[in-house]
């Protein structure tokens, strides 16, 4: 991962893990389920944004840089890797 995407992405996750914290709080203080649940989905969109940054950096870098070596097998494997790893995603 890159400097600058490993920045960005542990700021992004030191906030995800302060909301985490929240929702932790609002549980033990007996909020409100419906209050719950939107805080909850706000951690899972913040988390997505984390996953496309990680992924958009390993397309980036990782598998532009198999194609780059000119290397079919390490190019098939990159590709299977990135398909399975979209498919994990996806589910």
């Amino acid at each position: 991962m890159h400097d600058a995407t490993k920045r960005t992405v542990t700021a992004r996750l030191r906030r995800i893990e302060g909301q985490v914290r929240g929702v932790l709080r609002m549980v033990e203080d007996d909020r409100y389920c419906v209050d719950l649940l939107t805080q909850i989905d706000a951690v899972r969109a913040a988390l997505h944004k984390v996953e496309e940054q990680i992924l958009r950096d390993h397309v980036s870098h990782c598998v532009a840089g198999a194609f780059a070596s000119g290397d079919p097998v390490e190019q098939r494997h990159k590709v299977e890797e990135l398909v399975e790893t979209i498919g994990r995603m996806t589910r």
